[in-house]
């Protein structure tokens, strides 16, 4: 059997595969980017429930629109009208199956094959999976502490006049945890805006901010080729897979909902109608905030024991909401062979090598600390420091 060059050259996720090996129950796992399952509203979603199947009846199970169920669309456009003053409308949204399908829906829409886009580096592996299905020419640009590195993005565009898009991820980035400045997102601003090419921000982390101000987006509202992506996986539920895209550009709009009604029809109404009938009947901003807080605590635990455990040659974010921080050991350090020998401690992390579309044996690592009790994470940051004291000890010893 012959497969075709862009499934055998897309990487599988590195995550998924290693979650079925950290999934053990004596594995203590900073691996995937899972939500904390005690944040689920499962109550409220039961209730929601019943209430969706009484009032829709057989629509509940009927085909949809490739839109989207209208009054979720407009609940977000009125969510980001309130939230950041933005002009959208219900047709500016469609409903996506999580925000990763409109990764991939997008790149089939913009890319040609060996077209350029721009990454982050290191990136959302996800998104670089995604787009490595449409066979494009990667472009990385490195991600400093306060955001894009900006005249490295202006040499990137000034001299490869076939970039298509320009994929971020500025709030609580996955996977350094960062938050792009609002004077880098104002430079970045600036450079985007002479040239052709479409900016993606993918938002969906942005609400789990316990630390600092609410900053606006790069593009939108002002760039014309400007896509947001946002999801319901953080603050409501991961499982429904209910992500979304907004964007007022009307002609790449129409051409994204071709492709999507050629990849799936529409996303399922069932979980979109259950969503909707969540977020109107509960308060979402209560419920946000203590998601928020859970977070936080287990934040700062992981930041405390990685203060306390790890060596002081080790760097470290600290990120102001989000999910994950990000780890960096000394030039010609492999966070694979870390990952290995902590495997064998019974702990696991994402080393950085999938987060790059050009590197490997890099010397960086993901901590994901939003599934793990303050317990366990001390724990399993308490053994990952006696890996690499044990590491730095073997050097000098050689």
């Amino acid at each position: 059997m012959k497969y075709s060059e862009k499934i055998l050259n897309t990487p599988s996720s590195f995550i998924r595969n290693i979650l079925k090996v950290t999934d053990a129950p004596d594995v203590i796992s900073f691996a995937g980017g899972l939500p904390n399952p005690i944040s689920f509203p499962i109550e409220d979603l039961q209730k929601s429930i019943h209430c969706a199947i009484e009032e829709n009846g057989a629509k509940l199970f009927q085909y949809s629109t490739t839109e989207g169920y209208l009054p979720l669309r407009q609940y977000i456009a009125d969510k980001y009208k309130k939230d950041y003053g933005l002009n959208f409308n219900p047709e500016d949204i469609l409903i996506t199956t999580g925000s990763q399908q409109a990764l991939q829906l997008i790149s089939q829409v913009l890319v040609n094959k060996g077209e350029g886009i721009v990454m982050e580096e290191p990136g959302y592996l996800g998104a670089i999976q995604a787009f490595t299905l449409a066979e494009p020419s990667f472009y990385s640009v490195q991600l400093k502490e306060d955001g894009l590195n900006v005249e490295q993005l202006e040499n990137t565009l000034k001299h490869n006049q076939h970039i298509k898009f320009i994929y971020l991820v500025p709030n609580f980035h996955n996977p350094t945890g960062i938050t792009y400045t609002k004077d880098n997102r104002e430079a970045i601003y600036e450079v985007i805006k002479k040239y052709d090419v479409v900016l993606i921000e993918d938002d969906p982390y942005g609400e789990l901010r316990w630390s600092g101000e609410k900053i606006p987006y790069i593009g939108a509202g002002r760039l014309e080729n400007s896509v947001l992506l946002g999801s319901f996986s953080k603050i409501v539920t991961p499982g429904m897979r209910i992500g979304y895209m907004a964007t007022k550009n009307k002609e790449l709009m129409n051409h994204v909902n071709t492709a999507k009604q050629a990849t799936d029809l529409h996303t399922n109404i069932f979980s979109q109608m259950i969503i909707h009938k969540y977020l109107v009947n509960n308060d979402l901003r209560s419920h946000i905030e203590k998601i928020v807080q859970l977070y936080k605590t287990q934040a700062e635990t992981m930041l405390n024991a990685i203060a306390k455990y790890f060596p002081t040659y080790v760097n470290y974010t600290k990120p102001d909401g989000g999910m994950f921080i990000w780890v960096t050991l000394p030039e010609g350090t492999s966070s694979l062979d870390l990952f290995y020998k902590a495997m064998e401690e019974k702990v696991a992390f994402v080393p950085g090598d999938p987060f790059y579309t050009n590197k490997s044996n890099v010397n960086t690592f993901r901590l994901n600390y939003t599934n793990t009790s303050p317990e366990i994470i001390e724990e399993g940051i308490k053994r990952l420091g006696n890996i690499l004291y044990s590491l730095s000890s073997e050097k000098q010893t050689v």
